[in-house]
């Protein structure tokens, strides 16, 4: 086995894709880094793979200030693991934390930080719709963001930030991340009189769409909001040919899991985070 890194975003690609997109909801985060990034990668991005025999044993992405991402195919190989961290140590490149399938997360921290000081973060469920179920709308309708919802959408993703524990982005650049996305047709309110809740198409893999940003303020919440702006992003993106649709929830919050159970998403996979900067 050889620990290889990679330079080049295209160079990676052409050796990790292929295994990654054998599962390919679970593998969203790296599939659509890599498949729709314009980007050749920079000093503070990690491309590497543990490569045995021609075959990725273990592919590993970083993009600060960002986790680490890794994926391990079923065929796993005793020792990659931690050789892939010990080649990491070996150039100097400082981990803020993994994110990745629970096990392999937890294997990696081990190996990695073997005095221990990695500390779990948080389980998010990777879940995945194929067909949606029969549910009924909440009372109001479904479109899509525009200029009147600046001065309120910022503020509700950067409660999402802190609500879900992920990273927070400062709320300038949060303006300016929500500015790009009008005119876009990926951002979708949910309207009862007033705006109520949103989801938003994050990102794509050949053959699935992913949605993130899934917002309802504390004092609209338990009214079926969510659900119905969920179930209407879920069923236009398939009615335009995506496969499935895919999301993560967080493991802690049985609430938001049943809001996507009732609309006919299942679990694929629980990934752990493990920060290392504390």
């Amino acid at each position: 086995m050889e620990f290889r890194r990679y330079l080049s975003v295209e160079e990676f690609s052409s050796d990790v894709l292929g295994p990654l997109l054998k599962n390919e909801a679970e593998n969203n985060l790296l599939i659509s880094m890599l498949t729709e990034s314009k980007s050749k990668g920079s000093a503070d991005w990690l491309m590497a793979a543990i490569v045995d025999d021609g075959s990725v044993a273990l592919a590993a992405l970083c993009t600060k200030p960002f986790n680490l991402l890794l994926y391990e195919p079923e065929n796993c190989r005793e020792g990659a693991v931690e050789l892939l961290a010990f080649g990491i140590r070996r150039i100097g490149f400082d981990l803020p934390g993994v994110l990745a399938e629970r096990g392999l997360a937890n294997r990696f921290s081990e190996a990695y930080r073997a005095d221990g000081s990695g500390r779990r973060h948080m389980t998010m469920i990777v879940m995945r719709l194929d067909k949606l179920a029969d549910y009924k709308n909440a009372p109001g309708g479904f479109r899509v963001l525009d200029e009147r919802d600046m001065f309120f959408v910022p503020f509700w993703e950067h409660a999402f930030g802190s609500d879900c524990r992920v990273y927070e982005f400062p709320l300038p650049e949060i303006v300016e991340r929500v500015r790009t996305r009008l005119g876009k047709g990926t951002h979708f309110i949910w309207e009862d009189g007033p705006p109520v809740s949103q989801a938003v198409h994050g990102r794509n893999t050949p053959n699935g769409a992913i949605i993130n940003m899934v917002y309802t303020p504390p004092h609209y919440r338990g009214r079926g909001y969510a659900t119905s702006v969920v179930g209407e992003l879920s069923r236009s993106l398939l009615a335009k040919g995506k496969a499935f649709c895919a999301l993560y929830v967080d493991a802690d919050n049985p609430i938001s899991r049943k809001v996507y159970q009732k609309l006919g998403y299942y679990d694929v996979c629980a990934f752990d985070e493990i920060r290392f900067k504390l």
